[in-house]
């Protein structure tokens, strides 16, 4: 697996006008999942954003590192045995049939759901990319809006330093969904058992190390190269990737997820996830699935991020127009 070359592979706006090689092959049930206008890919419905997407589900799929989890926080999937999820991998690019090698594909998501003994649920949606292109539910409709326009886009990163930032921080295709590390966008406040409170900021990142490919290669593969590559990978034995926190200092900024907390703060592994299989058929057992990042429980609260409501709000939304006949 090479490691990208490229020192700044710029965002490369995606327009109707570009010509779209076919897939090679159909994808079947579960391979495809949409998502609310969010590079974080959470939510699902007609493929807004966070397109092509690979579902991997298992009975014993996260696996609590106890003791440096429950201090953390009294969550019940930190504190008790192992807890099983549905996970989510996809594309950033909202466009049908566009190739994983393609630029507007990065950054990818993954989002996690976890299954919860008592029937709740509470879910991570993290990206590729260490922090967001905009701090306010109207900064990120107006970098929405800007994507499909190059001249647009250059303007408003001319005038925004997060979206300049997102255009020129480099993002190599992945070799894998399962090489690639993921980023919380927002904090959240975690509990502990004595009402300790601490923010923090999820990362999930691969056991084995992360792996990307140069431009060209990713480019000479087959357009759906990530979703064939991850059930090869599957057939072959479990994904393993460690769920981490990334642990605040006073005066880290909590509220703005466009602005990543420097690499020297600490970082608390939670436990470990093992993805086993590809699920079968979700959309049609769950019409109404979704991740969303305000779906917490004891233990997690929310921080002041303004874009965790607006995010949940658009996943909404798009579930029901998926659900319409």
């Amino acid at each position: 697996m090479a490691t990208a070359m490229s020192r700044r592979p710029h965002y490369a706006p995606f327009r109707e006008a570009d010509s779209l090689p076919r897939p090679r092959q159909a994808a079947g049930p579960g391979q495809h999942a949409g998502g609310a206008a969010d590079p974080a890919g959470g939510g699902q419905g007609g493929r807004r954003a966070g397109g092509a997407g690979d579902r991997a589900a298992d009975r014993r799929c996260l696996r609590p590192a106890l003791r440096r989890a429950a201090h953390l926080s009294r969550a019940a999937h930190f504190t008790g045995a192992a807890t099983p999820v549905l996970a989510r991998f996809s594309n950033f690019a909202a466009i049908p049939g566009l190739p994983d090698g393609h630029p507007a594909a990065s950054p990818r998501g993954l989002a996690v759901k976890f299954l919860l003994p008592d029937g709740g649920e509470t879910d991570i949606v993290a990206h590729s990319f260490n922090g967001f292109p905009a701090a306010t539910p109207e900064a990120f409709l107006c970098f929405l809006r800007s994507l499909p326009d190059a001249a647009r886009l250059e303007a408003l990163a001319a005038a925004e330093p997060a979206v300049r930032r997102f255009l020129d921080t480099p993002k190599p295709p992945p070799a894998s969904y399962a090489s690639e590390n993921y980023f919380g966008v927002t904090a959240f406040v975690f509990v502990d058992a004595a009402g300790r409170r601490r923010h923090g900021r999820y990362r999930i990142l691969p056991q084995a190390g992360a792996a990307w490919l140069t431009p060209e290669a990713a480019a000479a593969r087959e357009p759906g190269y990530l979703a064939a590559e991850l059930r090869s990978r599957l057939a072959a034995g479990p994904v393993a990737l460690r769920l981490m926190l990334q642990l605040a200092a006073p005066g880290d900024q909590t509220a703005d997820g466009s602005h990543p907390w420097p690499e020297d703060r600490p970082l608390a592994e939670l436990g470990a996830l093992s993805l086993h299989r590809l699920a079968g058929a979700p959309d049609a057992a769950r019409p109404d699935l979704r991740f969303v990042p305000t779906s917490l429980v004891a233990g997690i609260e929310p921080s002041d991020d303004p874009m965790l409501l607006a995010r949940t709000l658009a996943y909404d939304v798009s579930a029901e127009r998926r659900a319409r006949p």
